[in-house]
């Protein structure tokens, strides 16, 4: 049985406090920022990603807890290539789940296409997942961002 969640009037804040987070992750993202991406995380947060699995040779592909977060990160901003763009158009959210996605074509040709899946508790990110599309699965595949 499907449920649905309606906005209370109480949501308001959960709905802003997503808003911040959205801007607040890209502009992190977009200046490599470690300690303003993790200022966004809760303590025992989780990030699942194919690029986990990729980058840190994990079977899971699970990252638990900030400081393996911290350790990701600084991976990731270390051999992001150049078709990691960061353009997308706006967000989905109730509150306590925040979700966008990079399309494939962007305004300056091919970006990786994911979709980001956010759970946020507290205004925090507790459980992150992102997705992967055909054209950034194939990077991974190709052997693509490994970096340095």
């Amino acid at each position: 049985m499907d449920t649905q969640h309606h906005l209370q009037p109480d949501d308001s804040a959960a709905i802003e406090a997503a808003r911040r987070i959205y801007h607040a992750w890209d502009d992190a993202l977009g200046r490599k920022d470690i300690e303003a991406s993790l200022a966004l995380y809760a303590e025992d947060c989780t990030l699942e990603s194919p690029l986990v699995r990729h980058l840190l040779g994990s079977d899971s592909g699970v990252v638990q807890g900030k400081a393996d977060l911290r350790a990701f990160v600084e991976k990731v901003f270390r051999t992001q290539p150049p078709q990691r763009k960061r353009h997308r158009h706006g967000f989905f959210t109730d509150g306590r789940r925040l979700m966008w996605e990079y399309p494939r074509v962007g305004p300056d040709g091919d970006q990786f296409d994911l979709v980001e899946v956010m759970e946020l508790k507290d205004g925090l990110i507790q459980h992150h997942r992102v997705y992967w599309g055909w054209f950034g699965s194939k990077h991974l595949q190709d052997g693509g961002h490994r970096g340095p």
